[in-house]
């Protein structure tokens, strides 16, 4: 089975990394959320992709320039609240968004600390895929791989995410032998899912789970 990853949620319906996209992937029937962990400047976790506002909000300049009570006029929800939506619902995967901006709010720990079991930790970023391993040796991390994060970099990861880009039979076939599961961001047309199916893709990260979850059903029973 491939599994359906809303990219930010339903982002082609609701605006991305808010609680209607969260809430939208999970009525479409995503098997994870995706989400991006960052933090505000009075160090709360809150789930933001961008690391300036001007693309989604009013607001203008850095995220991390905002207390929490200004991020939340323009529903900008907190992990908290977003894993609360979530459980028992729907799975989690977690993208530590530069995490070296955020070193004096221990963002990695705090993190990790609040997911479930069986939640997934995704970063570019080497070493809080590292760190995640050592906090929690039993959660599952992906690290994005691209120009510069080379595939070797994932050796001990439970996977490797790819850009659809740059992704090509061969690595995913590299990662594969490593004993990698993998995944593909972001891929929004049906037969670039089934494509990636027949790679042996696990997941596939998407703006539009409905459309990949009824392009890649789920097997019977």
């Amino acid at each position: 089975m491939t599994l359906v990853i809303a990219h930010r949620g339903a982002s082609a319906d609701e605006r991305e990394n808010t609680l209607p996209a969260f809430e939208r992937a999970i009525e479409l029937g995503a098997d994870y959320l995706e989400l991006d962990v960052q933090a505000s400047r009075d160090g709360a976790l809150v789930v933001f992709h961008d690391l300036v506002l001007d693309r989604l909000t009013p607001l203008h300049g850095s995220l991390h320039a905002r207390s929490l009570a200004e991020l939340r006029e323009h529903a900008i929800p907190t992990l908290e609240e977003v894993l609360e939506l979530a459980a028992g619902r729907i799975g989690v995967m977690a993208e530590l968004k530069r995490p070296w901006l955020y070193r004096r709010h221990d963002i990695v720990a705090r993190t990790v600390r609040l997911l479930d079991d069986d939640a997934v930790v995704l970063s570019f970023s080497r070493r809080a895929i590292l760190e995640t391993r050592r906090l929690r040796p039993k959660l599952r991390t992906m690290q994005h791989v691209s120009v510069g994060v080379p595939i070797f970099r994932a050796a001990g990861a439970w996977a490797a995410g790819f850009d659809d880009d740059r992704v090509t039979p061969r690595g995913l076939a590299k990662a594969q032998r490593m004993g990698l599961e993998t995944a593909v961001y972001t891929v929004n047309e049906a037969a670039r899912m089934l494509e990636l199916q027949q790679l042996g893709v696990t997941g596939i990260f998407t703006d539009r789970p409905g459309l990949a979850r009824a392009t890649l059903p789920r097997p019977p029973g």
